[in-house]
């Protein structure tokens, strides 16, 4: 899992976005809120005629040094200033939580992948021992027909019964090397990668899993929270907007010297300044501020329904995740009735088949449905497993209050990342 949350691509890549927004909004601060003061240093060359005097005969050579500083100060009356920063930091916090995103939804998909390659090598062992099994009651049929104990077509049966169990090997081992390419991806390395196995009975669930859970745990999804960033972003454009139909005041100062050498640019009698100050009025734009600012207010409402549908969305996950945890855990408890059912009826038919009193095919009977049930077994085993991993997906983490008050008191609080398993990541 660390392993995971350190190599992957897809995580450094919103890192370096989340850091190339926070240097952006550190950069506006400064150009925003504080005044900007510039040196300047200069050295100039010139030449004029006196033809613009009257005198086309007359020229002349001259140099200029000057050194100065200048202040510049924007002074943010109605605001826009603080609501673009506003805007910014809104920004800032979007790709905050859609790095958390990232990470919540890197930690599901490997979660996922490793429960479904254990529940793959669980089938896979369970088929095996079936193969061998088979394949020591085709030796025995085989004894018992050179006998003349039985005929021949339970031999063939049960040769085809073997032969039918093998075919599923290579579909099981092919989805195993699928699950295990998938899994060194998102682990960002290459598929020649070697990693570590898993077996499903060394996952285990959380102590308790929730049937309801406050609908406020929907808020703490980074789907969520970003659309809230989105939202809070928009009301900011629309400050911005509306400040830019009112005046904008400037000051400005300048102080320096200026000679013509570099010797006596200090010197007394050299100083030069200046001080300003500028107001802009918008007064004739053809509608342009009138219609940003209307566009500013529609960004906003579509924002507001983006903002609605995430909600939606959200408590729709949630429900169907309490929905599939609850159905799956019921599935589970009756596939382990089943199993047993189908091992103390195949124990029964394998006596009586050993007594003579059942026939083959009644044990070719039994042994299918056990091996049916042992397989779907396993399969219900793996999908509660995702269930709880995609509840806690639905929930951003977890089913406990983010600020410290646990909805589950007295029992731990399993995070997303900690399904145990023996042989770590």
């Amino acid at each position: 899992m660390v392993l995971g949350l350190k190599q992957s691509p897809t995580l450094e890549r919103a890192k370096f976005r989340l850091q190339a927004s926070r240097q952006s909004l550190e950069a506006d601060v400064g150009s925003t809120l504080y005044p900007q003061l510039d040196a300047k240093i200069g050295s100039n060359r010139n030449k004029i005629n006196g033809i613009t005097f009257g005198q086309p005969n007359f020229s002349k050579i001259y140099d200029l040094q000057s050194a100065s500083l200048n202040l510049t100060y924007n002074i943010d009356f109605f605001g826009g200033g603080h609501r673009y920063l506003e805007s910014a930091q809104a920004n800032v916090d979007f790709l905050q939580y859609e790095l958390a995103a990232a990470k919540m939804s890197l930690v599901a998909n490997i979660v996922n992948v490793a429960i479904h390659e254990a529940s793959l090598r669980g089938q896979i062992s369970v088929l095996n021992e079936v193969i061998a099994s088979q394949q020591k009651t085709l030796e025995l049929l085989k004894k018992q027909y050179d006998y003349g104990a039985i005929p021949r077509i339970n031999v063939l049966q049960q040769e085809l019964q073997l032969a039918q169990a093998k075919t599923q090997l290579p579909v099981l081992n092919k989805a195993l090397a699928v699950a295990q390419h998938q899994l060194t991806a998102l682990l960002g390395e290459f598929p020649d990668a070697t990693l570590a196995s898993f077996d499903l009975t060394h996952l285990t669930l959380p102590h308790e899993l929730p049937t309801l859970v406050p609908s406020a745990l929907t808020r703490q999804r980074p789907d969520v929270l970003s659309a809230e960033a989105s939202l809070h972003q928009a009301t900011a454009l629309i400050g911005v907007a509306t400040a830019n139909l009112y005046p904008k005041l400037t000051l400005s100062a300048d102080y320096g010297s200026q000679t013509s050498k570099f010797s006596d640019l200090f010197s007394s009698g050299s100083s030069i300044w200046g001080i300003a100050a500028g107001l802009v009025q918008p007064i004739f734009r053809a509608g342009e501020l009138k219609h940003r600012k209307k566009a500013a207010e529609s960004t906003y409402q579509q924002a507001a329904a983006q903002y609605r549908q995430v909600v939606i969305n959200a408590f729709q996950e949630v429900a169907d995740a309490l929905s599939a945890l609850q159905y799956d855990s019921n599935k589970e408890k009756l596939e382990l009735k089943a199993q047993q059912a189908a091992f103390d009826s195949l124990s029964l038919i394998q006596a009586q088949f050993n007594q003579g009193a059942a026939s083959y095919l009644e044990l070719l009977q039994a042994q299918r449905q056990y091996q049916q049930t042992r397989m779907a077994t396993i399969q219900a085993k793996a999908a509660l497993f995702s269930d709880s991993a995609g509840l806690m997906y639905a929930l951003g983490g977890g089913w406990w209050q983010p600020n410290g008050g646990n909805v589950m008191a007295n029992h731990e609080k399993p995070t997303l990342g900690e399904v145990k398993v023996e042989n770590s990541l």
